[in-house]
């Protein structure tokens, strides 16, 4: 989110009892450690930043799996 290359983390876009379904469909960004993790910015402390990812995540999948219905597997629209 912010271009650093340093520290890198995972982050499933959908987790909980989503975590699965994002790795199977490739529902995960890299972020380095501060946007992921750490207040006032990071994902897991920042509701705005992970709304954002959830409905770009929703969007990518839609458009790679048009056959598939988003709200059906991951229970939301995020849009």
């Amino acid at each position: 989110m912010c271009g650093s290359h340093r520290w890198i983390e995972i982050h499933h876009i959908y987790s909980g009892a989503f975590r699965n379904k994002s790795m199977k469909y490739g529902l995960v960004v890299p972020l380095c450690h501060y946007c992921h993790n750490e207040p006032p910015n990071g994902v897991h402390h920042n509701r705005k930043n992970m709304d954002y990812l959830r409905k770009l995540g929703q969007e990518a999948f839609e458009k790679k799996y048009p056959e598939l219905d988003f709200m059906k597997i991951f229970g939301r629209n995020y849009k």
